[in-house]
């Protein structure tokens, strides 16, 4: 009952926040964002926290739940997604990304899907001489600043005639048409069952694993600032672009049906036995194991309903469905197997991450995550927000919800599929524009994340230029802005709370329990339901997704059946003021009518979300914000110093920004205009007074970051930050 609740609230937050906006700040006191994006040595500059160069530690590996260097030193990634073609950026452009990332703290990029764009000649299996050269010295510049690198580089594999005499059927995969045209004419999803397709993507891995850069002198198996390999992007076998490619290619599904219909007679010895089992209405006419000709039905969707319906009808998961799930199961992993051999062949000593991609509901679900399991890295996607354009900025609808009004909803739902002893990692992630609020989502992944849950890498989606954007939507991936300043912006305080280790990470409260076999008996032990559209989840069921607000409960798999306890959580989590403390009493989300956390530890204190006037109280920290909606973040400057033991202190302060001329509709679930450059940010107000009376001086930064020599002073023991006034997000104090 009460995640129902909590789903209708979440529903109706857009307008409720929105009308709780009426005290905003006029328009036109917001003021426009215009850095120069120099991004030289100042009080934001993260470059002397990176631990350069990468690979001095040796190999990243996993150990248990962590990611450790060969020489035991631990580390956490807080990094981005840069994509395509900017990987064979010319070496001045290069140069400027490597910069921009330095200096906001992040330590790790993903390149992704670039592949596509740099194919030898004819031949998908043989990286680009030509663009190996560009692609190389991005590699090596990054390594020089202390930035580790992964490649999520198959994203669909598309076919070129080369390949025509190692495939089964050529022109099948070549004029595959997906409703997503990127994946047009590649192997994406039949490369899991088909082991023609297998090995072109096998051969592409390993031909650029083999390639020495000459700048580092290193093949890329050797070189231990490749922090991981990604086998394949948002793919696998349960994924329903398997029926519709199916349908288009009958060598493939021919071959897929063979392959299960022999796993059948394995089983079962004979077609009366395996009518017996399954029923045989449940085996579609002229389909027999004779002919070799049964379909598994490779689609999640099937499956998921198959189980959900089970739940609702409170009877077993029927037997037909449960031999698909396992039998693809298995075919998924010997695909994996196949992969994980060839890349540790060429001597790659780092971490490997089957795919990111989700599996439906209950059972398939949990069936790939194991895929995932037994190869590395758990690795996930998720997004939120956006409106009617889509992928695009664009007037319409606006999905103008906030993640505070819900504790573990969003984006930090992707923490259910979180599993004991594996690394975590979020590899794409963003909240998307139109929506009003995405200031919060940063924050939410950094605290909630990578501190109280232990998530290992972050990877924001997606940085297409080396500085700030100029306008609310991206230059490269329309409402996927990384490089907004209300995401970027945030990284001099966040990253600095993250490499500090600021939050503590939770002990297991509990798990949730699976046992892979008892899954082929339709035996899960506890309710999961995910709604999945696209990139965007939720999850409900037995452990709602709002412990992720007070700590670690991730799923287990296990040698033998074991039941799933969860403890009384009412200690942290008040159901009647609506209010959740972390286990580590260092987060605390409200979620009432009042919808928003707050970071309380020795390094950082935050306030994110809708707290209008109120005035909050961390540790002797007083803070009074007038804002409807705000992020303000007080951290410590210096590595090994806390709030109170360092001279050197940053406020950064934000909250809505929208383009010139932007407009929505009063309820503000409509956009209305567009707008144009430049972005333009609403100014945030706040009053603060420090602890044991300190006199603090505390300068303005200009849109750089870089000192202005204008002070804000003290007034009756507070300090009154108006940014209306000083049209910025960050201040510098020092005492």
């Amino acid at each position: 009952m009460l995640q129902r609740q909590m789903i209708v609230l979440f529903l109706l937050t857009g307008m409720l926040v929105y009308c709780s906006s009426k005290k905003e700040a006029a328009e036109s006191e917001w003021f426009a964002f215009k850095p120069s994006n120099t991004f030289a040595p100042g009080v934001l500059d993260m470059q002397h926290w990176l631990d350069a160069p990468a690979g001095k530690h040796g190999f990243v590996r996993m150990d248990g739940e962590d990611l450790v260097f060969e020489d035991g030193a631990s580390v956490k990634f807080w990094g981005t997604n840069i994509c395509s073609n900017l990987a064979f950026a010319k070496p001045a452009k290069v140069d400027s990304f490597v910069n921009f990332l330095a200096w906001h703290g992040v330590n790790a990029v993903r390149f992704h899907k670039f592949t596509w764009h740099a194919y030898h000649q004819d031949q998908s299996t043989v990286f680009s001489h030509e663009k190996f050269p560009s692609f190389d010295y991005f590699q090596s510049r990054l390594r020089e600043k202390g930035i580790y690198y992964g490649w999520s580089h198959i994203y669909g594999h598309k076919v070129l005639p080369g390949d025509s005499s190692k495939m089964l059927a050529y022109s099948e995969i070549k004029n595959l048409k997906y409703p997503w045209a990127h994946l047009n004419g590649t192997t994406s999803s039949l490369v899991n069952f088909a082991p023609d397709l297998q090995e072109l993507n096998i051969a592409l891995t390993v031909d650029m694993l083999n390639h020495t850069n000459p700048h580092t002198g290193l093949r890329y198996a050797d070189d231990p600032a490749l922090a991981f390999v990604e086998f394949q992007n948002e793919d696998n076998i349960f994924w329903s672009a398997n029926e519709r490619a199916m349908e288009q290619a009958p060598t493939y599904r021919s071959l897929l049906n063979r392959q299960f219909s022999q796993w059948l007679k394995t089983k079962y010895q004979s077609q009366n036995a395996l009518e017996s089992a399954w029923g045989k209405g449940n085996i579609p006419d002229g389909e027999s194991l004779e002919k070799q000709n049964i379909y598994p039905q490779p689609n999640h969707s099937i499956f998921s309903r198959e189980y959900e319906t089970a739940l609702k009808e409170k009877r077993p998961v029927a037997t037909h469905f449960l031999d698909k799930m396992q039998f693809l199961y298995e075919k998924q992993m010997e695909f994996y197997d196949k992969f994980e051999k060839a890349v540790r062949a060429t001597g790659y000593k780092g971490v490997l991450v089957a795919s990111c991609w989700q599996a439906g509901s209950g059972l398939s679900h949990f069936y790939n995550l194991f895929a995932d399991y037994n190869i590395g890295m758990i690795d996930r996607h998720n997004y939120f927000g956006g409106g009617a354009g889509g992928h695009r900025l664009d007037t319409g609808v606006v999905k103008n919800a906030s993640m505070t009004s819900v504790p573990g909803s969003g984006l930090l739902s992707s923490g259910m599929q979180q599993v004991a002893n594996r690394p975590f990692s979020f590899s794409e992630w963003m909240s998307l524009v139109p929506n009003q609020w995405t200031a919060e989502s940063a924050p939410i992944i950094a605290a909630y994340g990578m501190g109280l849950q232990g998530w290992d890498a972050s990877f924001s989606f997606a940085t297409d230029i080396p500085r700030y954007s100029r306008f609310l939507e991206s230059e490269g991936h329309g409402v996927y802005n990384a490089t907004s300043p209300l995401h970027m912006g945030l990284y001099p305080a966040l990253a600095r709370m993250i490499y500090r280790g600021d939050i503590q990470e939770s002990e297991i409260i509990a798990t949730r329990n699976v046992h892979i076999p008892s899954l082929g008996r339709g035996q899960l032990g506890f309710k999961e339901i995910v709604d999945q559209g696209f990139d965007d989840k939720r999850f409900s069921g037995s452990v709602s997704s709002m412990t992720l607000a007070i700590g670690r409960i991730p799923v287990k798999f296990t040698t033998q059946p074991e039941e799933t306890t969860i403890p009384d959580l009412s200690i942290y989590w008040d159901t009647i003021n609506h209010v959740i403390n972390s286990v580590t009493d260092e987060l605390t989300w409200n979620y009432g009518a009042q919808r928003y956390f707050t970071i309380n530890t020795p390094g950082t204190k935050g306030i994110v979300g809708f707290t209008s006037g109120k005035t909050i109280l961390l540790d002797g920290w007083q803070i009074t914000i007038d804002n409807p909606f705000s992020v303000v973040l007080i951290t410590s400057l210096e590595p090994g110093k806390n709030l109170m033991e360092t001279t050197r202190i940053l406020i950064t302060t934000v909250a809505r920004a929208k383009n010139t001329g932007m407009e929505y509709s009063e309820s503000g679930d409509t956009l209305l205009t567009k707008g144009h450059s430049p972005l333009l940010l609403e100014p945030v107000q706040i009053s603060l007074s420090m602890p044991n009376d300190r006199e603090p001086r505390v300068e303005i930064l200009d849109h750089d970051g870089a000192q202005t020599g204008k002070f804000v002073y003290e007034k009756n023991k507070s300090i009154k930050l108006n940014g209306a006034e000083t049209k910025t997000c960050w201040y510098l104090v020092e005492n």
